[in-house]
């Protein structure tokens, strides 16, 4: 890990934030900014997750991402519990700066803590097909859940 510490800069002007150097993220008012994640082999989306400032900060610093979850209410350090810890190969902001995108190697070839292995694993109906069922895309687990987090597989907040 790096000895100095990443300072995220003031947002003072609109060419500062799109058109400069200086990283100037926009968090929301509870302090977090959206993250998405895609598998930097294939390009397939993986997740969608937030960060707060300490979780980017971490994820520059270590190379591994980091995220905040926002049902617990605490950061976390994505395959911590699991093993499948995201390296992070490329980190991406856009525009206007309030949104990050880390493009990833996945130990264990999973992302998602259902147990598939990305968190995208479900079609929704369009056009002719609007109002059927979701259609599941992926029908086989990387891992089984329970067996990775026990109790904490089955939360009680939906």
């Amino acid at each position: 890990m790096s000895e100095r510490t990443i300072e995220f800069q003031q947002r003072l002007t609109i060419e500062q934030v799109e058109e400069g150097t200086d990283l100037a993220p926009r968090f929301d008012d509870r302090g977090l900014i959206t993250a998405v994640t895609t598998d930097a082999a294939s390009g397939e989306l993986l997740m969608q997750g937030y960060m707060n400032a300490e979780a980017l900060r971490l994820t520059i610093e270590t190379g591994e991402a980091h995220y905040y979850s926002r049902s617990r209410k605490t950061l976390w350090h994505k395959g911590a519990t699991s093993g499948l810890v995201q390296k992070v190969r490329e980190l991406m902001v856009d525009d206007d700066q309030d949104c990050i995108w880390l493009i990833v190697d996945v130990a264990g070839g999973a992302s998602c803590h259902v147990g598939y292995r990305s968190c995208f694993y479900r079609r929704i109906p369009i056009g002719e097909s609007a109002g059927k069922p979701l259609e599941f895309t992926d029908t086989e687990k990387v891992f089984d859940p329970e067996e990775v987090y026990g109790d904490a597989a089955n939360p009680t907040i939906l």
